[in-house]
């Protein structure tokens, strides 16, 4: 695994500061989860759980909402031997509220649970067209 499929490098944060400012911004969020997290105590999915149900206060403080959240069923035009487990989105105000959100230093805390969980841990930044 490679950790920038699961952190953000440097270059990718820079690129995420250049967009629009005051523009609501939708994180669209592929995870495939690791079969076993580094200890071997659980899985992937169940560390992610818990990430997720922590997670939840941050993003309502942020002022984002979760707009969409599923499983893939099946891949009908894709890799299917690497499709991920689990999409959703969630919508910010603004950059400034979604870098707010992940800045702060009780959400750090809690995000190793995504860390230790992912085998692939996407995030696109999206714009809605006009």
């Amino acid at each position: 695994m490679q950790l920038t499929q699961v952190k953000p490098t440097d270059k990718q944060m820079a690129q995420l500061m250049d967009y629009p400012k005051d523009t609501p911004l939708t994180m669209l969020n592929i995870i495939k989860f690791k079969s076993k997290t580094e200890t071997g105590n659980e899985t992937g999915k169940e560390a992610y759980a818990r990430y997720f149900k922590n997670a939840q206060k941050f993003v309502k403080q942020s002022g984002a909402k979760l707009i969409w959240k599923g499983v893939v069923a099946t891949t009908v035009i894709g890799d299917t031997k690497n499709e991920p487990d689990m999409i959703f989105l969630v919508e910010y105000p603004s950059v400034a509220h979604f870098m707010k959100m992940v800045s702060n230093p009780d959400y750090q805390k809690i995000s190793n649970d995504r860390t230790i969980a992912l085998e692939y841990g996407g995030l696109i930044a999206c714009q809605a067209l006009k």
